[in-house]
């Protein structure tokens, strides 16, 4: 893998995000020229990468920064990644996500990539069904944008639907080092909804998967999942926090259900690793170790 890497150009829109430093790490490592955008501006050389400013919301920066970089394979990680139901989020969600995507779908299209990754979702409902979020309506239209393109203009874009990604480095109001920071501090974790269960994946072999997404041959126009395959409930995802933490607290459980539109998704392994080769290699007890470990080291 590192050969077929090794001074290739690769594009990170969102590289400053908990899975995009992650990614731009494990593909700097891998000897890839990496260039990650922000709309925000970053200063120069932060984590390795050659970094340019850019909106994709904006169709003609979009097209700029892309016929700049002139990368191989573009990984498309800048997201508005909320699942709450509030109208508020409509206009916003649909400018970072449908919007965003079909500007950077069009600048690869028109100036040539090897590949182009984008995220699914877990929010998108199955086919026929009404999406449950504004983001879970937004990554249905980026979805359905994607396969038009492949199926029109030939665009090499992959799908990669990440599933509940955690690990050293995510912010700190996420589920996974809320609950952990408290367990820590021996402040017993509130638990609203105990018993929804979610596919939990470590933020490595997120990253290992998306790479596995942008090698793999005869993947176009389809989805990968990068999950774990299993299903936790969030009552034994804390017990196993707690656990580890050592402090003698156990989750306090409510009794709060998961919501009646709450989607449950597994990921489909046995469809990746033979689309891609790749699987998981990180159990989820030893993933929430090393978060514990980094959390009492920050």
């Amino acid at each position: 893998m590192a050969a077929d890497l090794a001074g290739c150009r690769v594009l990170v829109t969102g590289a400053r995000g908990f899975v995009g430093r992650r990614l731009a790490g494990a593909l700097l490592a891998r000897g890839a020229r990496v260039t990650g955008s922000s709309r925000a501006d970053v200063p120069p050389g932060e984590g390795g990468l050659e970094w340019h400013r850019c909106d994709l919301a904006d169709a003609d920066a979009t097209r700029a920064l892309v016929e700049a970089v002139a990368p191989d394979w573009i990984v498309h990680l800048s997201s508005l990644a909320d699942g709450r139901r509030d109208q508020a989020l409509v206009v916003p969600t649909f400018r970072s996500e449908p919007v965003a995507a079909v500007h950077l779908l069009d600048a690869a299209t028109t100036c040539g990539v090897r590949r182009i990754v984008l995220p699914a979702s877990i929010e998108e409902p199955a086919p026929g069904e009404i999406p449950v979020s504004p983001y879970g309506a937004a990554k249905t239209a980026t979805h359905l944008y994607a396969r038009m393109f492949h199926r029109l203009y030939g665009t090499p874009v992959v799908m990669a639907r990440i599933f509940m990604a955690y690990g050293p480095g995510q912010p700190e109001w996420k589920l996974v080092p809320a609950i952990a920071r408290r367990a820590l501090q021996g402040d017993p974790p509130a638990i609203e909804s105990p018993d929804r269960l979610l596919d939990w994946i470590y933020i490595d072999d997120v990253a290992d998967g998306l790479i596995a997404s942008l090698l793999a041959t005869g993947v176009e126009g389809g989805v990968v999942d990068i999950g774990s395959g299993q299903l936790t409930a969030i009552r034994d995802l804390a017990g196993i926090i707690c656990r580890l933490a050592g402090a003698g607290v156990a989750p306090r459980l409510g009794e709060g259900k998961p919501r009646g539109d709450s989607l449950v998704r597994r990921a489909d392994l046995a469809a990746t690793r033979a689309s891609t080769g790749w699987v998981p290699v990180v159990p989820l007890e030893e993933g929430l170790e090393r978060t514990l470990r980094a959390l009492q080291a920050a």
